[in-house]
């Protein structure tokens, strides 16, 4: 009786063991990997979390807080009119320039606030693959037909996905469907114009503060990219305003949070993200501090961190002992993946397809990885498949999308992108 209750206990014991035991320390590959895992979840941590996470998890905070379910499930919901929603949820990307790890906190905001699995999904595809600066790079350095294939393909993979994800599950689409009554509208503090403009200011600083350095110094994009901070503090002042003016926080309040941003942003004028960071800070305070709707507000935007940050960074370190970061190799030798993506092969297509799915791309940087590649022998068509495959998913990716839709959507979801990835490569490598 004893050995039936603890053998599990036992056997994970001896698993710990034997791999501390035999643990290959001293070899060149495993201490590389080790220290590739190291740099990249610092890299990650540096790059990423503050610019690009903490925004994300405050915009999905108040998706939960001031968007009212009956709203979300108007337009986005197992009832929702189907070209609505998927018209919607397919060109998200077009506005948020994110990467697949940005992009999860604002998919776990809109399916537990009701969404259909349907939109949902489609919406967590076209955040990060419709990126449009990341278009218009593949149309630039790989060539115009691999940038219009690119984009094509996202938007249509977005939405059959989708459709496909609510065929496959459909008896529970169904079940939420007719648990979604058709409510009545809702009592609002304020009108939805407001609403609009208060999310537009915090997706104005999620974009122009991880805004990239094109490659040519003039040219619009440059030009944005130069004025990226007072674009970002512009947004940032008019994100003050409506908190103050709309959503009912003393302007006190917001004027001691703000004021040591505009302090810092000229003592530290070559380092922005100091006052980026005291921002947050001060942000953060007088939120969790507010007995109303905006503590409300913080306490969901913590509540996403809470869950998805730990299982981001374990991902991150996973991803960066296997497959290191580019230009430097993890346990799987680069030369490996180059050989096996040459020509148009279904392997070689489907290799490419399932690399890029577990590989972590930060926005806009598969493009110079995949030029790497391409002059290394890489088909046409597993360049598509892995454009298509790549930015979309990753490997820290996977575990949060699991612990929101549980295990069985998630290998559905990484399935289909991983087969269609695969036959749009095979389909395209044998026309170009």
């Amino acid at each position: 009786m004893f050995w039936k209750k603890e053998w599990k206990a036992l056997g994970v014991m001896t698993v710990v063991f034997l791999t501390c035991f035999y643990l290959p320390t001293g070899k060149v590959r495993f201490d590389n990997a080790i220290l590739e895992a190291l740099h990249l979840v610092k890299w990650y941590a540096q790059e990423h979390v503050l610019l690009c996470l903490i925004p994300a998890f405050f915009i999905a905070g108040a998706i939960a807080v001031f968007i009212s379910q009956a709203s979300v499930m108007k337009y986005l919901g197992a009832r929702a009119n189907k070209v609505l929603a998927y018209s919607v949820a397919s060109v998200s990307g077009t506005i948020l320039a994110v990467c697949s790890c940005t992009v999860l906190p604002l998919f776990a905001g809109i399916y537990r606030m009701g969404a259909g699995l349907g939109p949902a999904t489609a919406f967590l595809y076209s955040g990060p693959a419709i990126n449009v600066l990341a278009i218009i790079l593949t149309a630039r350095i790989l060539g115009l037909e691999l940038g219009i294939a690119r984009a094509v393909g996202a938007i249509l993979f977005s939405v059959i996905i989708g459709l496909l994800m609510h065929f496959i599950f459909r008896r529970e689409e169904l079940e939420k469907s007719n648990s979604q009554m058709v409510m009545p509208e809702p009592e609002v503090n304020r009108p939805l114009w407001k609403n609009a403009l208060y999310f537009a200011s915090m997706i104005g600083i999620l974009i122009f503060a991880n805004w990239g350095k094109p490659e040519d110094s003039f040219g619009l994009w440059y030009a944005v990219y130069s004025a990226k901070w007072i674009i970002t503090g512009a947004f940032g002042v008019a994100f003050a305003l409506m908190l103050s003016f709309w959503f009912n926080m003393k302007w006190w309040h917001v004027l001691l949070a703000g004021f040591p941003v505009l302090l810092f942003s000229l003592i530290f004028p070559e380092v922005p993200m100091i006052a980026f960071v005291v921002g947050v800070l001060g942000l953060s305070v007088i939120t969790s501090t507010n007995k109303g709707e905006s503590g409300e507000w913080f306490a969901s935007s913590w509540g996403f961190a809470k869950q998805i940050l730990p299982l981001l960074f374990i991902g991150v370190l996973v991803a960066g002992a296997l497959l290191g970061r580019p230009g430097s190799e993890g346990l799987i030798p680069s030369e490996w993946v180059s050989r096996a993506v040459g020509g148009n092969s279904l392997t070689a297509n489907f290799f490419a397809s399932l690399a890029g799915a577990f590989m972590y791309f930060a926005t806009l940087t598969e493009v110079p990885i995949l030029q790497g590649l391409i002059g290394n022998g890489m088909g046409k068509g597993p360049a598509l498949a892995l454009l298509l495959a790549g930015p979309a998913l990753s490997l820290p990716n996977m575990l949060v999308i699991r612990s929101v839709m549980g295990t069985k959507k998630t290998i559905v979801f990484i399935s289909l992108v991983v087969i269609m990835a695969t036959i749009s490569g095979l389909i395209y490598g044998s026309l170009f």
